[in-house]
């Protein structure tokens, strides 16, 4: 049985086997390509297929790649509104695979992670359709109460704002280059963060990483969302940061953090009108909206400068040729834009 880096396929066939999983041939897996953060494979045998993920191999941050938290999500969101993959098993220590990992069932359709595949999906009447059965998702993820879906723990209600500034700021002093030329205007859009924090909106169980290639599309009608993936940022927290983060993808500098996106398209609509149609569809006025796209950028470069961090560690002295480091300065700026 055939084993990939990170993934040990014998030790996963005997905790699958123990715990009573249905197996039917060996087990084989492949390395799924997207995600630059955790690794995702898809795993299978002769009659079924799941998704395993499990935290990257080199160059972890804090409070990153919490699997524990990802599976909870989507366990207490099985059968409500945001449709989910089926929770089979997971395990947050290194007793199985060596490291932390959790797995879902294989759901069937479609992700469509670059602009090719977005064209794909048809004329610009579905592509809105589409987009549109996106924001609904995330809107329908927002207005369910989290008490009632076993959520309640999840995260603080409170403070939610303060806590992102506070954490992505201390993000970057872990990622940040030997004297980094960015560090003036980083630490300046922080500051203006910190200073001009509003209340927040309300308390609602966010995503925290939410566009397109972060769903599973219908494999005909693309206007149905049949699950929706990557959950390892979610928590209890704000829901036009949620938002605004969404749209904030939608920025062209997004396609050097996660090459050719499709979610930067030029036939995805432009930001405003999808917070427009987010607003509308969440019933959420966009009161404080610049903070919160600020707030967005933020993040945003503070995650291209940990995927540049990661490849430097990956690389060592050789170093890589990955572009994403040169979005970081331009998000920035962007931030820095919408508050001053």
């Amino acid at each position: 049985m055939a084993s990939l880096d990170g993934l040990d396929l014998t030790a996963l066939d005997a905790h699958l086997r123990e715990i009573g999983v249905a197996r039917s041939g060996e087990l084989r897996a492949e390395l799924i390509a997207g995600g630059r953060s955790n690794l995702t494979f898809l795993v299978f045998d002769d009659a079924a297929k799941w998704v395993l993920r499990r935290p990257p191999l080199h160059g972890l941050t804090p409070s990153a790649h919490d699997m524990a938290r990802e599976y909870k999500v989507v366990a207490a969101l099985e059968g409500t509104t945001v449709p989910v993959a089926h929770p089979v098993t997971m395990r947050n220590d290194d007793s199985v695979l060596g490291a932390p990992f959790q797995m879902v069932e294989f759901v069937r359709g479609r992700v469509v992670r670059y602009s090719a595949e977005l064209d794909a999906l048809g004329d610009q009447q579905t592509i809105d359709a589409c987009v549109d059965a996106l924001i609904k998702v995330l809107a329908d993820l927002h207005a369910l109460d989290p008490e009632a879906v076993g959520l309640g723990d999840f995260g603080k209600a409170n403070g939610y704002l303060e806590r992102q500034v506070r954490r992505w700021g201390s993000q970057w002093d872990l990622v940040r280059l030997p004297d980094d030329p960015r560090d003036d205007d980083v630490r300046r859009l922080h500051g203006l963060l910190a200073e001009k924090l509003p209340p927040q909106s309300r308390s609602a169980i966010v995503h925290g990483d939410y566009r397109i290639d972060n769903t599973m599309l219908d494999a005909v009608d693309a206007t149905k969302v049949r699950a929706v993936l990557d959950w390892e940022m979610s928590t209890l927290g704000d829901p036009l940061s949620d938002a605004a983060l969404m749209c904030v993808y939608r920025h062209p500098m997004f396609s050097m953090v996660h090459s050719d996106a499709a979610w930067s398209s030029d036939r995805i609509p432009p930001m405003d009108q999808l917070a427009q149609k987010y607003s509308v569809a969440a019933g959420q006025p966009l009161d404080h909206w610049d903070f919160y796209l600020a707030l967005a950028y933020f993040k945003l470069a503070i995650i291209a400068a940990g995927i540049d961090f990661r490849a430097r560690m990956a690389a060592g002295e050789a170093g890589h040729d990955d572009p994403v480091g040169e979005a970081v300065a331009p998000l920035i700026a962007a931030g820095l834009g919408a508050l001053t």
